[in-house]
């Protein structure tokens, strides 16, 4: 089988430049072309010398390491060691799972004509089979990462938090909502939102059933003994969120909240809880919404 030196070089730049692009888009990095282009080619170039035994330390994981460190460098430049760390684990994994898949699409295609040189796939495939297999591990590895990273944003942002109504506590997790900037406009309390059902072991029926009439200044269903108890204590907030513009919430001021994040707990008074007489979440991931500035 006949090896023309030209086409594996523009083979690994493509192959290398995608693997950088799409290492920079993980990163949220906005790289230079002309770097991504030079890093390409100098992990061509080192391709080359690999195949032809040009050094006998080519295989050497030292080197292999020096030479990720020099082309995540001239890729993108890391201005400390942890950027420079981090570009590099990415660039690895980014690297197997597009290796594995272009590689297997390559094998698929034309199996017949690829070898195994010094650790390296050498083969006479055209450049098309190389684009089309590049396509399909960027897609395959971007696709993964969004994938990872909303599930693990998703976990960052909740919390457990404990509220005390009336000498009683409940417990529940609640959504870190950074645009939650909801306050009570007469005593600037901050206020979480809790849904109606949490509460029923804390505050009457009575009350929670009959938010929208109790918001209307309707009070006829509410026994005079509950009113006498908590007409002063509650609270009426307006917000535009919740699929609602110009909405109004019933609130009531807590006695103490206490909020558990990442390993830390903090203790919270003078907070507002927030009445919602909807589901938050379809599956009940959580029940509450709290605002980042309580954290």
């Amino acid at each position: 089988m006949t090896i023309y030196i030209d086409v594996v070089l523009i083979e690994n730049i493509v192959m290398n430049y995608i693997i950088l692009y799409a290492t920079a888009i993980i990163s949220k990095i906005k790289p230079k072309q002309i770097r991504i282009i030079l890093a390409s080619s100098i992990g061509a170039i080192y391709a080359i010398i690999a195949y032809m035994s040009i050094l006998e330390i080519y295989s050497t994981i030292i080197l292999k390491i020096f030479l990720s460190i020099i082309i995540i460098y001239v890729a993108f430049n890391p201005q400390n060691i942890k950027k420079l760390c981090k570009e590099l684990l990415l660039f690895y994994l980014t690297s197997f799972v597009f290796g594995g898949a272009a590689f297997s699409l390559i094998y698929f295609i034309k199996p017949q004509d690829i070898l195994m040189k010094n650790g390296l796939f050498i083969g006479t495939y055209p450049l098309k089979t190389v684009f089309l297999g590049a396509i399909v591990g960027f897609i395959v590895i971007t696709s993964a990462f969004k994938i990872i990273k909303t599930k693990f944003t998703k976990n960052t942002l909740i919390c457990k938090i404990q509220i005390k109504l009336n000498q009683k506590e409940i417990e529940t997790k609640a959504m870190i909502d950074t645009g939650n900037l909801l306050k009570d406009p007469i005593t600037n309390m901050p206020v979480i939102v809790v849904e109606n059902t949490l509460l029923y072991d804390v505050l009457p029926k009575q009350i929670l059933n009959n938010l929208e009439n109790i918001l209307g200044g309707d009070m006829s269903k509410i026994p005079e003994e509950i009113k006498e108890k908590y007409i002063s204590k509650l609270r009426v907030i307006p917000f535009s969120s919740l699929g609602k513009q110009n909405g109004m919430l019933l609130g009531i001021k807590a006695e103490q909240i206490n909020i558990e994040y990442e390993e830390n707990t903090s203790k919270k008074e003078n907070i507002i809880v927030g009445i919602y007489d909807k589901s938050l979440t379809k599956r009940g991931e959580y029940r509450a919404l709290i605002g980042a500035n309580l954290l």
